[in-house]
């Protein structure tokens, strides 16, 4: 055993003594820290998260939209033309969505929705408008992936919802990598907290229910991942390029991807008006007498 361990020893120090023999040198991206950045409770960001929350009751949002479908399943990615769009929102459940066709400018597409169902029209090609209506829940997905799109995505997706009563909530720190606007500025690696929001299955298994990313530099939100009740990520939110708007910040380029469906939307804030009260038929689509309504599930 003595022999064994003093043979040990002897390697190691050979090896130490001609690293330059044994060992090779790669170059890989340098860092830095925020100049500034903070530390806080699980606590207090609750209460930040919940305050930001409840200080939104409505969004009106004029937006510019980025559609793209595809990816590892079909093995392509097909991105169509940014078109105009206007989004409301009205807290607890009811969303607004108009898409305008490039160009002409005139309706593409037209859905509300409340917590439940949705009410949709959009147009067709020589054919005339089509009328849709439905549950918010899918039951029997498409192999495309926008026309299992439902209202409440917006919803999920625009707001970061505080902790509700009946959820749990715990704390992790991680980081990210944050590359410079251009090649003179430096490469920052910030500090960021992970809320991860739980449900209980039982009384002692939690489920996932949403991960909120944050910064610690604004104490921000960045990333949302909202998952399903099989525990898969179903939406994922970035958020980010925030502006003021009165005493609240929101981002100003909102991308959302639906990994299961295999699309993402970018929506370019353009224009933005917090807490405006809506008319009360402004969430109501009225479907005309005699059209053929197609029932989605």
């Amino acid at each position: 055993m003595l022999k064994r361990c003093a043979m040990s020893m002897l390697l190691l120090g050979v090896t130490a003594g001609t690293t330059g023999c044994f060992s090779t040198t790669r170059v890989v991206q340098k860092t830095q820290a925020p100049d500034v950045y903070r530390s806080t409770s699980v606590e207090n960001l609750e209460k930040i998260l919940s305050d930001r929350d409840a200080a939104m009751k409505t969004l009106n949002l004029q937006v510019l939209v980025t559609a793209s479908v595809g990816g590892s399943k079909e093995g392509k990615v097909t991105e169509y033309t940014s078109f105009k769009g206007y989004i409301f929102v009205q807290k607890p459940s009811d969303v607004r969505v108009i898409m305008l066709l490039p160009v002409l400018g005139s309706r593409a597409l037209d859905v509300v929705g409340n917590a439940d169902t949705f009410t949709l029209v959009h147009a067709t090609a020589g054919h005339g408008d089509v009328w849709m209506t439905g549950s918010n829940t899918v039951t029997h997905p498409s192999k495309n992936g926008l026309e299992n799109l439902r209202p409440p995505i917006f919803l999920d997706s625009l707001l970061v919802p505080g902790v509700k009563d009946n959820e749990y909530v715990s704390l992790s720190e991680s980081t990210r990598v944050i590359q410079p606007a251009t090649k003179h500025q430096p490469v920052v690696e910030e500090p960021d907290y992970e809320m991860t929001i739980s449900k209980t299955v039982t009384d002692h298994i939690l489920r996932p229910v949403r991960i909120v990313h944050i910064s610690r530099v604004n104490m921000l939100p960045f990333q949302q991942d909202i998952f399903d009740d099989h525990g898969q990520i179903v939406t994922q939110a970035t958020y980010d390029a925030y502006q003021s708007y009165g005493d609240q910040e929101f981002p100003t380029v909102i991308t959302i991807k639906r990994p299961l469906d295999e699309y993402t939307l970018k929506l370019n804030v353009t224009k933005l008006t917090l807490n405006q009260p809506f008319d009360a038929d402004q969430f109501e689509l009225k479907i005309p007498p005699g059209v053929v309504v197609k029932k989605m599930e």
